[in-house]
């Protein structure tokens, strides 16, 4: 059994960010599950293009609010507490901060490592063994 607190995660090397965005991951690859869990902060406003064109991502929101575009059909969905989306395709999309800042839980597969941020397309690059 692992237990892992948000408090120990916050100021450690397991709490990476970049313009736009704050991800403390609390599983990681090296945990064996198959799959990383993140707590996500996007703040009002800010404006992510992303492509995790190598990882399977969901997404569920617990607080604020924000929107959701997606680039193959310009479709956009709003985000607020309450709301799952889920990138089954590697959609390219854009996730934009709202009226107040978004806390979300997120999980990848395949797991990330814990150090990765988004490169120029948006994306996490796959590390394999």
């Amino acid at each position: 059994m692992k237990i892992v607190r948000l408090e120990n995660i916050v100021g450690t090397e397991q709490e990476v960010e970049g313009p736009g965005w704050v991800s403390r991951r609390l599983l990681l690859k090296k945990d064996g599950m198959g799959f990383s869990f993140h707590e996500t902060i996007i703040p009002a406003g800010a404006e992510l293009h992303l492509w995790y064109k190598n990882h399977l991502e969901a997404v569920y929101c617990v607080a604020g609010n924000g929107s959701i575009e997606d680039k193959a059909t310009g479709e956009v969905h709003p985000i607020k507490d309450g709301t799952l989306y889920a990138l089954d395709k590697h959609d390219q999309h854009i996730l934009r901060g709202g009226t107040e800042d978004m806390r979300l839980i997120c999980t990848f597969n395949p797991p990330v490592t814990g150090r990765e941020v988004h490169d120029e397309d948006g994306s996490y690059t796959l590390v394999t063994d």
